[in-house]
């Protein structure tokens, strides 16, 4: 193995950058090398971090190779979704009939390719097709009966026959 010195100024930047760099994946990364700038072993690293200890090595490989700046890029890109190789023929599907809810986006995205995903990794499937979720109006509530009734006699007994006087010249009304 070899061996890791460490400055002063590295030191110190490890220890704040451990708990504020805004990455939580350089987080980890500077945890390693403070780790290591208190000269544990490489096994001991890994179990602390809760990495493997080849990643411990490729950690301390990096910054040996480009020093911090190094360690402060991300590379981390993840996997292109499956999805990408079908999303003209279901975002042509979604505009023809769009899917009422998440659930049956779901299900058709399932159907249509066979492939199936989360509700959350659907959402923001479709919203990289450009896509957006439409917010519908309220459904108003069931009638009351009895208030039904109660406007019904209010509107024969009362504003009527006072509608009635006013076309009369009997009353006047102001609004």
């Amino acid at each position: 193995m070899l061996s890791v010195v460490f400055t002063a100024d590295e030191i110190r930047e490890l220890q704040h950058g451990r708990f504020h760099y805004p990455e939580p994946q350089v987080q980890r990364k500077y945890e390693v090398l403070w780790l290591k700038s208190h000269g544990l072993q490489h096994v001991e690293i890994a179990r602390l971090a809760g990495i493997s200890p080849r990643t411990v090595q490729r950690i301390l490989n990096q910054f040996l190779t480009g020093g911090l700046e190094s360690i402060q890029k991300n590379h981390h890109q993840g996997q292109p979704s499956k999805l990408n190789a079908h999303a003209e023929s279901l975002k042509a599907s979604f505009e023809k009939q769009p899917p009422a809810t998440i659930s049956e986006a779901m299900h058709r995205i399932e159907e249509l390719t066979g492939i199936r995903r989360s509700e959350s990794q659907v959402r923001a499937f479709l919203k990289r097709l450009g896509m957006r979720r439409l917010k519908l109006g309220g459904v108003p509530g069931k009638v009351d009966q009895a208030k039904q009734q109660e406007q019904r006699e209010f509107l024969e007994n009362r504003l009527n026959p006072a509608l009635d006087a006013a076309e009369r010249g009997e009353r006047k009304i102001f609004s």
